[in-house]
């Protein structure tokens, strides 16, 4: 049977760093107009630690909440009061998809989706470093299905689809009035690696050439020649916000389990990681080349 402590405790045991970028910018409208926490304690009728969790990530929000404390700060602009309520939207799913996750075993892909995309769909800028498979922001429908049934995990048609269409969504950050900036590294394996036949593998070496050329994706090949480094041992994102305040969030996706990384100690390894692959990987005009060549050198 699940508890009240139960409940707070599922609350606060995931990544809530939009939880915290929340929290953090109602800190500020507060702090901005002189008012104390117990002064947004009588406005909610709640209590001042209820407050300080909520300023500090550690709680989910409710949309009325966030008008009533937005009334208070005197913040008018619905577009800011819209954007608080977005991000207490994401917040409150991805608590939701990790708890998905947990006790429905047979939708884990789709629930692994819903526990990334809600930061992805926040994020100003991602950096992946990925060994063997295209990166999903990259991925072509075709690619996107082979993918699926290979791995066994989505066995009905409805289901691969499902995915297909999310990764499609997911791509639209790419080109929308908000452009997300990508930065990716790839070893050349994972463009070597026929995934659903050399055709499908063709249109997918095209599209990744075709998606290098936008502004804010810059794409990288790590060659085999480059020799061993330190990112050898695992893929991962590093995820960063507009809000300079927020940490950075590290991703790192294993064949058994995914990591959440938030810590600034733990993080900032990544940062080098990510960095020393940039550096021995080929520039942007000579790694589009050598997709070029590969797609060629595909047998038909």
């Amino acid at each position: 049977m699940t508890t009240m402590n139960d409940r707070a405790n599922r609350g606060t045991s995931i990544s809530t760093v939009l939880g915290r970028k929340l929290g953090g910018d109602l800190l500020r409208m507060r702090e901005t107009c002189g008012l104390k926490q117990s002064h947004a304690a009588q406005a909610l009728t709640a209590s001042v630690p209820k407050v300080a969790k909520m300023e500090r990530g550690l709680v989910p929000m409710r949309d009325p909440d966030i008008r009533a404390l937005c009334h208070l700060y005197g913040v008018d602009d619905e577009a800011v009061v819209q954007g608080l309520l977005q991000i207490a939207r994401l917040d409150r799913e991805r608590r939701r998809a990790k708890g998905w996750w947990r006790h429905d075993p047979e939708t884990r892909v789709l629930a692994e989706y819903a526990e990334y995309i809600a930061l992805e769909d926040a994020a100003q800028r991602i950096r992946t470093w990925q060994l063997a498979l295209v990166p999903g922001l990259f991925q072509t429908p075709d690619y996107v299905r082979a993918l699926c049934v290979v791995e066994g995990a989505l066995e009905d048609l409805d289901s691969i689809e499902r995915v297909v269409d999310v990764r499609r969504k997911r791509q639209a950050r790419l080109t929308d009035e908000r452009p997300l900036k990508v930065h990716a590294v790839i070893w050349e394996a994972a463009l070597r690696q026929v995934v659903g036949g050399h055709e499908v593998m063709r249109e997918q070496l095209a599209r990744l050439v075709d998606l290098a050329e936008l502004p804010n994706v810059h794409v990288q090949v790590l060659p085999f020649r480059a020799g061993a480094h330190v990112s050898m041992g695992g893929a991962f994102n590093i995820v960063s916000f507009e809000d300079s305040a927020a940490l950075d969030v590290v991703h790192v996706d294993t064949i058994a389990s995914t990591r959440w990384v938030e810590d600034t100690g733990q993080g900032t390894p990544y940062d080098r990681y990510f960095e020393q692959a940039a550096r021995l990987a080929l520039s942007p005009h000579a790694s589009a080349k050598l997709i070029d060549d590969i797609a060629k050198g595909m047998q038909a």
